[in-house]
């Protein structure tokens, strides 16, 4: 049989791409919800309630999610929740009314919180601490390509065949991915296609040693027990705000002070989704480079492309203050959202957990940056219809210094494995 030497790269590149496809069934709703309106007559208000289903369901459902990924496997996790998914999906095509479309939203914020928690947690198991940055920025930059796709994908197939058939094709799109994993992943130790060169590679880890001895589950108790584990959340907590008042919010922002029309919104609007996806490639592709280049330790690279971000981010929100073109303000924005991908607060536990913890303490991390998340949305809505965008932009500014902060008294260094049972 023939084997190679780049297995993680592809196992990188299926994770990629079924991030992207996780975004592309989420954002499919958004994309149609004009059409949907119209068809059952809706309000603003009716579909505001059914998106907010979605975005309890998914908050709530990240912790239990990673918790089942650690206990049945990744392989089988992945499966499980990614055909789920695909498969909800599908049944948003033969839903008719509020209280169906409610359900289905329901039960896919379900089945999609596990993305994360079983990537991350793949991603920790294919690649060595020194290349997980990289690994992880990958699999999250198809959630921006996934973004980037889903206006042109989505709108042709429901012109061209009806807006019923376009959560069909997304959802079979989901079904050829899954015959690819459950074909393609196993375990470094059991892959039979990786060469002894990468496996030695994988497998040279402190963490991947201890590991090897060490697989029974730890208790969560154990876990939050930890001041780490609370560093790891803290950058959940304060970034993943942020996170989605850039998903949310931006277009909404560039039509406000911009006073862009639709058509010229779909022209400009994508490039800080770009932006994004860029960042999280660089923010582990530069320490890498770092670490290879001039021999610095995992600690000393990763917390200097943070600080980098932390010290970037507010002066380009400043410049945001006063009075720019359009041109500039999209640039700025886009800046902004490559030095939030540069960050990588979601890589943090992978590079201090053993792997058989990663999904869980993915899925709470998840949780509780969710919560605030969702408290941020009412807040940022309140702010900016009272006062202006400027305080948003302040907590945006002082958001990643406050998390390094958090990270550097709780977590520790990075890179430096530690151990973990009850």
């Amino acid at each position: 049989m023939f084997k190679s030497k780049t297995v993680r790269w592809k196992i990188a590149f299926l994770l990629c791409l079924v991030s992207g496809l996780n975004c592309l069934d989420r954002n499919a709703f958004a994309v149609l919800a004009n059409t949907i309106k119209a068809e059952f007559n809706w309000s603003d208000a009716d579909y505001a309630d059914i998106t907010a289903i979605f975005i309890f369901s998914y908050t709530l459902m990240y912790a239990l999610s990673g918790w089942i990924v650690d206990r049945i496997g990744t392989k089988k996790g992945f499966a499980l929740f990614a055909g789920g998914w695909s498969l909800v999906s599908m049944l948003h095509a033969f839903a008719g009314s509020i209280m169906q479309f409610s359900i289905a939203r329901f039960l896919l914020g379900i089945t999609e919180s596990a993305n994360f928690p079983a990537g991350v947690k793949a991603s920790a198991e294919w690649f060595p601490v020194k290349e997980r940055a990289l690994a992880i920025g990958i699999f999250n930059a198809g959630t921006a390509i996934g973004g980037a796709v889903a206006v042109p994908v989505i709108s042709f197939l429901a012109i061209m065949f009806g807006w019923r058939a376009a959560f069909v094709v997304t959802g079979l799109l989901g079904f050829v991915w899954l015959f690819f994993w459950i074909k393609y992943y196993h375990l470094p130790q059991k892959h039979p296609r990786i060469t002894d060169e990468e496996k030695r590679l994988i497998l040279q880890d402190e963490q991947h040693q201890a590991d090897a001895g060490a697989e029974q589950p730890v208790k969560l108790k154990r876990l939050l027990s930890k001041k780490a584990t609370w560093g790891c959340f803290s950058a959940r907590i304060f970034i993943d705000p942020v996170t989605y008042f850039i998903l949310f919010w931006i277009p909404k922002y560039l039509q406000d002070t911009q006073e862009l029309t639709l058509s010229e919104l779909g022209v400009t609007a994508w490039l800080p989704y770009l932006a994004m996806g860029l960042g999280t490639i660089l923010g582990g592709a530069l320490p890498r480079l770092l670490i290879s280049r001039l021999g610095w330790s995992l600690n000393r690279a990763r917390k200097s492309v943070m600080t980098v971000a932390s010290l970037l981010i507010p002066m380009l929100c400043f410049c945001l203050l006063s009075e720019v073109s359009t041109i500039a303000a999209v640039l700025i924005i886009s800046a902004i959202t490559l030095s939030h991908g540069l960050w990588a607060n979601i890589t943090i536990p992978t590079e201090i957990y053993p792997k058989k913890v990663q999904a869980t303490i993915t899925g709470i991390g998840g949780t509780l940056g969710g919560i605030t998340s969702v408290i941020s949305q009412k807040v940022i809505g309140t702010t900016i219809g009272m006062y202006s965008y400027l305080p948003i932009f302040i907590y945006i500014g002082a958001a990643y210094f406050v998390s390094l902060l958090c990270v550097s008294l709780l977590v520790g260094k990075l890179g430096v494995i530690k151990t973990i049972d009850n």
